[in-house]
């Protein structure tokens, strides 16, 4: 969390407490759902009733939380859980089967070139043959008119976006011959030039080092104190406190709120060993109405 904010006023928060059964050897055991209340001009997604299903199997059930602009988010579950599917019905790649998101306020065709994706680097054709310089301008490119080549000002914003994440020595290197780290520097320098004001990270500390893994972080920590709004896909359990707002997902949210609040280790542990039991109870007191997190 930001040195200069603390949960009393960045994020007011109120939680429901339900005894769930199932719970082994904890009979007193209970689910605790973390409620932000956030005024609308505070939301940067809203997620309302969403149910995502592949092949008539739901991934994702009744996905309900709002998401603070210009913070730091941690989307956190165990493989499987549902997180790059939650980023892709954000995204409007994916249909959701039933419920709404909306972004900034609006449904999401209207602000997708707000919204900037940095993909796992494992869904990256490096053999593609594009230099880093190409990779950025293509963040461009939703600005571009059919046939139109960048101009000034697009070359301009690349040459920034390069020179914010500290790449540009490597403009004309290959994507393929970069590191894992400054391959995901790159993609943020497209996210950057993009001048999106959300940022959707799908993993981007998997496969790097942890010199590396710190250097990205504190590059992403700072684009947080630009006021970007940023939701990143993270494994790493020991960076939790260092984000503003955390999510624990296993398809349903287990608890969402600041993480010394939401990351407790009971709720870790539900998430990654007994999450689906308290899923499938959290959808059952959802369909009976009998917690509410949209206070």
């Amino acid at each position: 969390m930001r040195s200069d904010e603390t949960p009393s006023n960045t994020h007011a928060h109120a939680a429901a407490t339900h005894p769930y059964p199932g719970d082994p050897g904890d009979p007193e055991h209970s689910r605790h759902v973390i409620v932000p209340e956030l005024s609308d001009e505070k939301i940067a997604v809203d997620l309302a009733g969403v149910t995502v299903s592949y092949s008539s199997k739901p991934v994702l059930r009744h996905i309900t939380v709002r998401i603070p602009r210009g913070v730091m988010t941690s989307i956190t579950g165990p493989n499987g859980s549902g997180k790059t599917t939650l980023l892709r019905s954000l995204l409007g790649l994916i249909p959701v089967d039933a419920g709404e998101i909306r972004v900034f306020g609006e449904p999401v065709d209207k602000v997708r070139t707000r919204i900037a994706y940095v993909p796992q680097t494992e869904t990256v054709d490096w053999d593609f043959p594009i230099t880093a310089e190409e990779v950025v301008m293509m963040g461009r490119y939703p600005y571009l008119k059919p046939l139109r080549r960048p101009g000034k000002t697009d070359h301009e914003l690349v040459r920034q976006a390069l020179s914010t994440v500290g790449m540009t020595e490597f403009a004309d290197r290959h994507i393929r011959q970069l590191s894992g780290g400054q391959q995901q520097r790159v993609f943020i320098a497209r996210a950057l030039a993009q001048q999106a004001d959300m940022m959707i990270l799908d993993e981007p500390f998997t496969g790097i080092d942890a010199q590396t893994e710190k250097a990205l972080f504190e590059l992403i920590e700072r684009l947080s104190r630009d006021g970007k709004t940023l939701l990143i896909v993270n494994h790493d359990l020991s960076l939790l406190d260092r984000f503003d707002f955390v999510i624990l997902l296993n398809g349903a949210i287990i608890a969402a709120g600041p993480p010394e609040v939401a990351a407790t280790a009971e709720n870790v542990r539900l998430t990654y060993q007994g999450a689906m039991a308290a899923a499938g109870y959290a959808e059952q007191l959802l369909r009976e109405g009998t917690i509410d997190v949209r206070r």
